[in-house]
Protein backbone atom coordinates (compact mmCIF):
# COMPACT_ATOMS: atom_id res chain seq x y z
CA UNK A 1 0.00 0.00 0.00
CA UNK A 2 1.58 3.34 -1.09
CA UNK A 3 1.96 6.01 1.68
CA UNK A 4 -0.32 9.09 1.59
CA UNK A 5 1.36 11.88 1.02
CA UNK A 6 -0.16 15.30 2.43
CA UNK A 7 1.45 18.38 1.57
CA UNK A 8 1.75 21.05 4.17
CA UNK A 9 -1.01 23.96 4.64
CA UNK A 10 0.76 27.24 3.69
CA UNK A 11 0.22 29.95 6.75
CA UNK A 12 -2.84 32.79 6.17
CA UNK A 13 -1.17 35.91 5.48
CA UNK A 14 -3.08 39.16 6.21
CA UNK A 15 -1.47 42.10 4.41
CA UNK A 16 -2.38 45.69 5.62
CA UNK A 17 -1.68 48.50 2.83
CA UNK A 18 -1.67 48.21 -0.47
CA UNK A 19 0.02 50.75 -2.00
CA UNK A 20 2.69 51.09 -4.84
CA UNK A 21 4.77 48.72 -3.41
CA UNK A 22 2.76 46.63 -1.04
CA UNK A 23 0.39 45.98 -3.63
CA UNK A 24 2.80 44.13 -5.71
CA UNK A 25 3.87 42.31 -2.89
CA UNK A 26 1.22 41.22 -1.76
CA UNK A 27 0.10 39.95 -5.29
CA UNK A 28 4.14 38.04 -5.60
CA UNK A 29 2.40 36.08 -1.89
CA UNK A 30 -0.59 34.82 -3.47
CA UNK A 31 0.77 34.00 -7.18
CA UNK A 32 2.70 31.71 -4.48
CA UNK A 33 -0.33 29.83 -3.40
CA UNK A 34 -0.45 31.79 0.11
CA UNK A 35 -4.45 32.48 1.02
CA UNK A 36 -4.08 36.29 1.49
CA UNK A 37 -6.33 38.70 3.30
CA UNK A 38 -6.29 42.22 2.67
CA UNK A 39 -7.14 45.63 4.88
CA UNK A 40 -6.64 49.27 3.62
CA UNK A 41 -7.85 52.35 4.66
CA UNK A 42 -8.68 53.21 0.87
CA UNK A 43 -10.28 49.93 -0.32
CA UNK A 44 -9.87 50.60 -3.99
CA UNK A 45 -6.35 50.24 -3.96
CA UNK A 46 -7.40 46.87 -2.86
CA UNK A 47 -9.81 46.26 -5.75
CA UNK A 48 -6.62 44.44 -8.06
CA UNK A 49 -5.84 42.39 -5.50
CA UNK A 50 -9.48 41.22 -4.34
CA UNK A 51 -10.04 40.85 -8.46
CA UNK A 52 -7.25 38.41 -7.78
CA UNK A 53 -8.69 36.23 -5.36
CA UNK A 54 -7.33 37.89 -1.99
CA UNK A 55 -10.17 38.33 0.66
CA UNK A 56 -11.14 41.89 1.96
CA UNK A 57 -11.44 42.46 5.64
CA UNK A 58 -13.24 45.75 7.11
CA UNK A 59 -11.31 46.14 10.02
CA UNK A 60 -7.81 45.43 10.92
CA UNK A 61 -9.04 43.06 13.84
CA UNK A 62 -11.24 40.95 11.21
CA UNK A 63 -8.08 40.71 9.29
CA UNK A 64 -5.83 39.79 12.66
CA UNK A 65 -8.49 37.18 13.56
CA UNK A 66 -7.82 35.16 10.25
CA UNK A 67 -4.62 35.42 9.70
CA UNK A 68 -1.44 33.26 10.85
CA UNK A 69 0.89 35.98 9.64
CA UNK A 70 -0.05 39.57 9.54
CA UNK A 71 2.39 41.92 7.34
CA UNK A 72 2.05 45.84 7.49
CA UNK A 73 3.05 48.04 4.62
CA UNK A 74 1.79 51.40 5.70
CA UNK A 75 2.83 55.18 5.88
CA UNK A 76 4.13 56.67 8.84
CA UNK A 77 4.95 56.01 12.58
CA UNK A 78 1.88 57.28 13.49
CA UNK A 79 -0.28 54.86 11.27
CA UNK A 80 1.79 51.79 12.57
CA UNK A 81 1.22 52.73 16.05
CA UNK A 82 -2.26 52.71 14.94
CA UNK A 83 -2.62 49.64 13.61
CA UNK A 84 -0.64 47.77 16.17
CA UNK A 85 -2.29 49.12 19.18
CA UNK A 86 -5.08 49.60 21.04
CA UNK A 87 -8.22 47.28 21.68
CA UNK A 88 -8.60 47.22 17.70
CA UNK A 89 -5.13 46.68 16.82
CA UNK A 90 -2.99 43.54 15.74
CA UNK A 91 -1.58 43.25 18.71
CA UNK A 92 -4.71 42.66 20.70
CA UNK A 93 -6.60 40.61 18.12
CA UNK A 94 -3.66 38.05 17.39
CA UNK A 95 -3.70 34.59 17.83
CA UNK A 96 -0.68 33.67 20.08
CA UNK A 97 1.14 31.91 17.74
CA UNK A 98 1.35 34.69 15.16
CA UNK A 99 3.64 36.52 13.11
CA UNK A 100 3.86 39.75 12.86
CA UNK A 101 6.41 41.65 10.33
CA UNK A 102 5.93 45.67 9.87
CA UNK A 103 8.10 46.18 6.66
CA UNK A 104 7.08 49.75 7.18
CA UNK A 105 10.11 52.51 7.59
CA UNK A 106 9.56 53.26 10.92
CA UNK A 107 11.28 54.32 14.15
CA UNK A 108 13.77 51.57 15.39
CA UNK A 109 12.05 52.53 18.94
CA UNK A 110 9.06 51.56 17.45
CA UNK A 111 9.58 48.48 16.19
CA UNK A 112 11.26 47.69 20.07
CA UNK A 113 8.26 48.56 21.60
CA UNK A 114 6.17 46.14 19.32
CA UNK A 115 7.86 43.43 19.69
CA UNK A 116 8.08 43.51 23.54
CA UNK A 117 4.18 44.13 23.53
CA UNK A 118 3.66 41.04 21.08
CA UNK A 119 5.84 38.92 22.99
CA UNK A 120 3.62 39.79 26.27
CA UNK A 121 0.95 38.55 23.98
CA UNK A 122 3.43 35.35 23.04
CA UNK A 123 3.09 36.70 19.15
CA UNK A 124 6.04 37.24 17.18
CA UNK A 125 7.49 40.09 15.99
CA UNK A 126 9.64 40.94 13.63
CA UNK A 127 10.91 44.66 11.69
CA UNK A 128 11.16 44.21 8.09
CA UNK A 129 11.88 47.34 6.44
CA UNK A 130 12.80 47.16 2.45
CA UNK A 131 14.78 48.77 -0.07
CA UNK A 132 14.26 48.67 -4.11
CA UNK A 133 11.65 51.00 -4.79
CA UNK A 134 8.94 50.16 -6.96
CA UNK A 135 11.32 48.25 -9.80
CA UNK A 136 12.34 45.99 -7.02
CA UNK A 137 8.72 45.15 -5.46
CA UNK A 138 7.88 44.36 -9.02
CA UNK A 139 10.50 41.89 -9.39
CA UNK A 140 10.13 40.04 -5.97
CA UNK A 141 13.90 41.57 -5.83
CA UNK A 142 13.55 43.62 -2.58
CA UNK A 143 16.16 44.30 -0.19
CA UNK A 144 15.02 43.08 2.98
CA UNK A 145 16.53 44.19 6.25
CA UNK A 146 15.44 42.54 9.55
CA UNK A 147 15.27 43.08 13.19
CA UNK A 148 14.33 40.29 15.53
CA UNK A 149 14.80 36.72 17.15
CA UNK A 150 16.61 34.19 15.04
CA UNK A 151 13.71 31.69 14.78
CA UNK A 152 11.15 33.99 14.07
CA UNK A 153 13.44 35.18 11.28
CA UNK A 154 14.16 31.61 9.95
CA UNK A 155 10.10 30.46 9.96
CA UNK A 156 9.50 33.28 7.83
CA UNK A 157 12.42 33.57 5.99
CA UNK A 158 10.38 31.33 3.10
CA UNK A 159 7.91 34.07 3.08
CA UNK A 160 10.80 37.24 2.72
CA UNK A 161 12.16 35.12 -0.42
CA UNK A 162 8.98 35.42 -2.22
CA UNK A 163 9.39 39.17 -2.01
CA UNK A 164 13.18 39.85 -1.98
CA UNK A 165 16.47 38.13 -2.45
CA UNK A 166 18.36 40.40 -0.33
CA UNK A 167 17.29 38.92 3.28
CA UNK A 168 19.42 39.08 6.31
CA UNK A 169 18.56 39.22 10.05
CA UNK A 170 20.60 42.15 11.62
CA UNK A 171 20.34 41.30 14.95
CA UNK A 172 17.59 41.99 17.79
CA UNK A 173 14.48 43.72 17.04
CA UNK A 174 14.90 46.97 15.78
CA UNK A 175 17.94 45.97 14.06
CA UNK A 176 16.08 46.14 10.83
CA UNK A 177 14.42 49.47 11.25
CA UNK A 178 18.43 50.96 12.04
CA UNK A 179 19.68 49.74 8.91
CA UNK A 180 17.15 51.35 6.74
CA UNK A 181 17.97 54.63 8.34
CA UNK A 182 21.78 53.30 7.21
CA UNK A 183 20.63 52.93 3.92
CA UNK A 184 18.19 56.49 3.33
CA UNK A 185 21.14 58.22 4.88
CA UNK A 186 23.75 56.69 2.18
CA UNK A 187 21.16 57.43 -0.36
CA UNK A 188 20.72 61.82 0.18
CA UNK A 189 24.03 62.68 -0.82
CA UNK A 190 23.95 60.07 -3.57
CA UNK A 191 20.75 61.54 -5.01
CA UNK A 192 22.59 65.63 -4.83
CA UNK A 193 25.66 64.03 -6.19
CA UNK A 194 23.24 62.56 -8.81
CA UNK A 195 21.45 65.23 -9.63
CA UNK A 196 24.84 67.84 -9.83
CA UNK A 197 26.87 65.17 -12.30
CA UNK A 198 23.76 65.11 -14.52
CA UNK A 199 23.49 69.25 -14.93
CA UNK A 200 26.96 69.44 -14.92
CA UNK A 201 27.04 67.17 -18.16
CA UNK A 202 24.16 69.47 -19.83
CA UNK A 203 25.64 72.34 -19.00
CA UNK A 204 28.89 70.58 -21.04
CA UNK A 205 27.10 70.52 -23.73
CA UNK A 206 27.47 66.28 -23.08
CA UNK A 207 24.76 63.88 -24.23
CA UNK A 208 23.15 62.55 -20.99
CA UNK A 209 23.05 58.72 -22.12
CA UNK A 210 26.05 58.50 -23.65
CA UNK A 211 27.61 60.22 -20.32
CA UNK A 212 26.24 57.01 -18.60
CA UNK A 213 27.33 54.74 -20.73
CA UNK A 214 30.56 55.38 -20.22
CA UNK A 215 30.31 56.07 -15.60
CA UNK A 216 27.99 53.25 -14.83
CA UNK A 217 30.56 50.44 -14.90
CA UNK A 218 32.78 52.57 -13.22
CA UNK A 219 33.63 53.81 -9.70
CA UNK A 220 30.67 56.24 -9.87
CA UNK A 221 28.22 53.42 -10.99
CA UNK A 222 25.21 52.88 -8.10
CA UNK A 223 21.86 51.58 -8.34
CA UNK A 224 20.22 55.28 -8.10
CA UNK A 225 22.59 56.04 -11.07
CA UNK A 226 21.31 52.75 -12.87
CA UNK A 227 17.47 53.15 -12.08
CA UNK A 228 17.15 57.04 -11.47
CA UNK A 229 19.17 58.92 -14.15
CA UNK A 230 17.72 57.68 -16.94
CA UNK A 231 14.28 58.94 -15.13
CA UNK A 232 15.64 62.34 -14.24
CA UNK A 233 17.02 62.64 -18.20
CA UNK A 234 13.43 61.80 -19.42
CA UNK A 235 11.57 63.61 -17.49
CA UNK A 236 9.75 60.73 -15.66
CA UNK A 237 9.43 61.88 -12.24
CA UNK A 238 6.26 58.96 -11.46
CA UNK A 239 6.74 58.19 -7.97
CA UNK A 240 8.54 54.61 -6.91
CA UNK A 241 9.04 55.98 -3.74
CA UNK A 242 7.62 59.38 -3.99
CA UNK A 243 9.40 62.58 -1.70
CA UNK A 244 6.63 63.06 0.76
CA UNK A 245 7.60 59.46 1.90
CA UNK A 246 11.66 60.21 1.72
CA UNK A 247 10.75 63.40 3.98
CA UNK A 248 9.11 61.17 6.57
CA UNK A 249 12.42 58.61 6.31
CA UNK A 250 15.03 61.70 6.60
CA UNK A 251 13.26 63.21 9.94
CA UNK A 252 13.19 59.70 11.52
CA UNK A 253 16.81 59.03 10.54
CA UNK A 254 17.94 62.36 11.97
CA UNK A 255 16.09 62.12 14.93
CA UNK A 256 17.82 58.62 15.56
CA UNK A 257 20.82 60.10 14.70
CA UNK A 258 20.17 62.97 16.99
CA UNK A 259 19.26 60.26 19.59
CA UNK A 260 23.09 58.70 19.35
CA UNK A 261 24.94 62.17 19.31
CA UNK A 262 25.43 61.57 15.63
CA UNK A 263 26.33 64.75 13.20
CA UNK A 264 24.78 63.99 9.76
CA UNK A 265 25.02 67.35 7.82
CA UNK A 266 24.69 65.27 4.10
CA UNK A 267 21.32 64.27 5.40
CA UNK A 268 20.29 67.61 6.92
CA UNK A 269 21.33 69.09 3.54
CA UNK A 270 18.74 66.72 1.16
CA UNK A 271 16.33 67.27 3.53
CA UNK A 272 15.92 70.96 3.58
CA UNK A 273 16.10 70.30 -0.40
CA UNK A 274 13.54 68.07 -0.35
CA UNK A 275 11.50 69.97 2.01
CA UNK A 276 11.70 73.24 -0.51
CA UNK A 277 10.78 70.69 -3.46
CA UNK A 278 7.64 69.54 -1.53
CA UNK A 279 6.84 73.22 -0.70
CA UNK A 280 6.69 73.80 -4.75
CA UNK A 281 4.28 70.83 -5.22
CA UNK A 282 6.86 68.29 -5.87
CA UNK A 283 5.97 65.93 -2.53
CA UNK A 284 3.98 63.27 -4.65
CA UNK A 285 6.78 63.08 -7.30
CA UNK A 286 9.98 60.20 -7.28
CA UNK A 287 12.74 61.14 -5.33
CA UNK A 288 14.74 61.61 -8.64
CA UNK A 289 12.67 64.62 -9.11
CA UNK A 290 15.44 66.12 -6.63
CA UNK A 291 16.59 67.53 -10.26
CA UNK A 292 13.90 69.87 -10.44
CA UNK A 293 15.70 71.66 -7.65
CA UNK A 294 18.73 72.59 -9.39
CA UNK A 295 16.73 73.27 -12.77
Amino acid sequence: MKEKITLAKKQTIGFIGTGVMGKSMAHHLMKAGYPLHVYTRTKEKANELVKEGAIWESTVAELTSASDVIITMIGTPADVKEVYFGKAGVIENAKPGTYIIDMTTSKPSLAIEIYEKAKEKEVYALDAPVSGGDVGAKNAKLAIMVGGDQNAFDNMLPIFNIMGENIILQGEAGAGQHTKMVNQISIAPTMIGLCEALMYAEKAGLNPESVLGSISTGAAGSWSLSNYAPRMIKGDFAPGFAIKHYIKDMKIALESAQEMNLTTPGLSLALEMYEELAERGWEESGIHALIKYFE
